[in-house]
């Protein structure tokens, strides 16, 4: 499943290509992916057609494109057009007489629009792909944010954000994330440090992936109690995951296979510098540095699993599960 980074860089081409361009057409290839929408598929044409696209908005892996009503009436509620990835969801930008995708279901045509520098027609077609159909898009009412500050992290993000996801918290890499909020929050949990870092209520944007980078390069086993936590080390693992998550934006994001792309089809390569996640069996390259031969183990956690350095990140006699 896309994690914060990958959600980003959709964000980001999303924001590129699209904002400010009128959705003119809806094409509906399966219903399915509509089911959230809960008035049906009419409904939702109905909605979405005519409207301009003013900005693309991510809380956490919620993202949205916040949409003007066609017919500018100033009663008319804010609405969003929410994308859920789910497993395997895709938006991608394509020209209009490009190939369909095999698992194509829902195509949003575009008004017409040049790049910044006004030279090539930018391309016609937002498609959403999505091969498990876990995904889907709906049409959602904005509501004013409970800290009146923006929904979340977007070019021109207002205090508004979708009910479906007002239950979100702010990521690392939101302008309004506040550590001390986390810090208090987090030694009341009183559960283990990644089930802490996993669950979207208390902080957002963080998977398995990120959760077993961060605590590896913060030094803390998954298992530390987290009213242990003293403000140094919550702001610790704050760091690493904000420095790991810009890296992997940097890259494009974390691929493991073809499902997960940006807007233009191309996968991320931060794959390739991950230090723990992954990697059971390998030496630690901190310990090799320092002059150590530690393999990283893998760990059951949560029905999933936990990679970690067994001297880095010694397991603390007070664990929590």
């Amino acid at each position: 499943m896309p994690e914060l980074p990958e959600v980003e860089v959709v964000r980001r081409g999303l924001a590129r290509w699209v904002t400010g361009r009128i959705i003119e057409g809806v094409e509906v290839v399966d219903p399915r992916s509509l089911r959230r929408h809960v008035p049906g598929v009419e409904d939702f044409r109905g909605r979405v057609t005519g409207a301009r696209v003013t900005d693309v908005v991510r809380r956490g892996k919620f993202l949205w494109l916040t949409l003007e009503d066609p017919d500018h009436r100033a009663d008319a509620p804010q609405v969003a057009l929410m994308a859920h990835l789910g497993m395997s969801g895709q938006l991608l930008i394509e020209e209009a007489d490009a190939p369909r995708e095999k698992h194509l279901k829902v195509r949003l045509s575009l008004s017409a629009a040049r790049g910044e520098d006004g030279g090539e027609p930018l391309p016609a077609d937002l498609r959403f792909v999505d091969q498990r159909i876990f995904g889907g898009m709906f049409v959602a009412d904005l509501e004013p944010t409970v800290d009146g500050q923006p929904g979340g992290t977007g070019a021109s993000a207002l205090p508004l954000i979708p009910h479906q996801a007002a239950h979100i918290a702010r990521d690392p890499l939101d302008p309004a994330f506040s550590v001390e909020d986390f810090h208090h929050r987090l030694r009341a949990r009183r559960t283990g440090l990644k089930r802490a870092l996993l669950d979207q209520g208390l902080i957002s944007g963080i998977g398995n992936i990120y959760a077993d980078e961060a605590l590896w390069a913060a030094r803390f086993h998954y298992a530390r109690p987290t009213d242990t936590m003293r403000r140094p080390d919550t702001l610790r693992i704050i760091e690493a995951a904000t420095s790991v998550m810009a890296r992997a934006l940097a890259a494009g994001g974390t691929s493991f296979d073809s499902l997960y792309v940006n807007v233009n089809g191309a996968s991320g390569y931060f794959a390739r510098d991950l230090e723990a996640y992954g990697r059971s069996g390998l030496p630690c390259r901190r310990c090799a540095a320092e002059g150590r031969h530690t393999l990283l183990r893998r760990e059951s956690f949560m029905n999933r699993s936990s990679c970690l350095c067994p001297y880095c990140q010694p397991r603390p006699r007070n664990a929590r599960p």
